[in-house]
């Protein structure tokens, strides 16, 4: 399995995970009004949109790298 491939499926699987921890907070937030604060559901929305989209840019980062590294492998 090339460098690419393993960084593209494990970018899918930390994705997956953090898009369920942000489900699992938008659900306890609508299932417990009176437990959280009124703006609750923004700032997980914010929190995990920046956690998401952060992990995303260093997984571009990630793939160039690991398409070097397999560009390498193929020459020596």
């Amino acid at each position: 399995m090339s460098y690419k491939a393993r960084v593209l499926m494990i970018v899918v699987l930390i994705e997956a995970g953090l898009a369920d921890i942000w489900w699992y907070l938008a659900r306890y937030g609508m299932a417990n009004p009176g437990r959280v604060t009124t703006e609750f559901q923004a700032v997980v929305g914010q929190t995990m949109g920046m956690a998401m989209g952060g992990f995303l840019g260093l997984s571009v980062i990630l793939f160039f790298v690991a398409a070097r590294n397999d560009r390498k492998k193929r020459q020596g």
